[in-house]
């Protein structure tokens, strides 16, 4: 039997859950942003899985290893739970076009968005897509959810003005973000 597709929400790490201190790679640079503990637990109270989904190009960059990601990622989940949140999943590229080549998996490439939602049964039409660069909601586009971009110090000049003009809306916060999504969501399709 298949289990029902559920709507989730797909986050971006750097910017939107921690400040984005530039390539974090140590926990001791990791902080939450205000708010985004109360904004996640609210989508965790609502049944709403929460799912990251981060490029992390420092790995193929040289500034960071793998177990030093798996550190930070460790932390922001224990920053979380203080909390009362949880991420009900992590997805990462560590890839650079510059050191890599291109690859599917780099935001606002759709692998990763695809891969969560077989591995978590996710209605990805039916999800929101929500960072502080125009990339981490770009792919709410291709896949008919919702994107938001939420203005951080971190976006970059013109990503405000690419959403609007992709249908992107632009909030000022992760918690006025999870108030929209969840006024738009029916109250019956959150744990379905």
């Amino acid at each position: 039997m298949t289990r029902p597709r559920r709507p989730a929400a797909f986050l971006d790490r750097d910017g939107t859950i921690i400040h984005d201190t530039g390539y974090v790679g140590k926990e001791a640079s990791v902080s939450l942003v205000p708010g985004a503990g109360a904004a996640i637990r609210r989508l965790n109270e609502a049944g709403i899985p929460v799912v990251v989904v981060t490029n992390q190009s420092g790995i193929a960059r040289g500034l960071f290893t793998m177990a030093d990601y798996d550190d930070v990622r460790a932390h922001v989940d224990a920053l979380l739970a203080e909390q009362g949140a949880r991420l009900d999943g992590h997805y990462m590229c560590p890839h650079h076009p510059e050191v890599d080549g291109p690859c599917e998996c780099r935001k606002p490439g759709l692998l990763l968005f695809r891969r969560a939602a077989d591995e978590h049964a996710l209605d990805l039409g039916r999800s929101v897509f929500i960072g502080d660069r125009w990339r981490d909601a770009a792919p709410a586009t291709a896949l008919g959810g919702l994107g938001l971009l939420v203005l951080a110090p971190s976006t970059p000049p013109g990503d405000a003005d690419h959403a609007r003009a992709d249908g992107i809306a632009v909030v000022s916060s992760l918690g006025e973000a999870v108030d929209r999504f969840l006024a738009a969501l029916p109250a019956s399709n959150a744990t379905q």
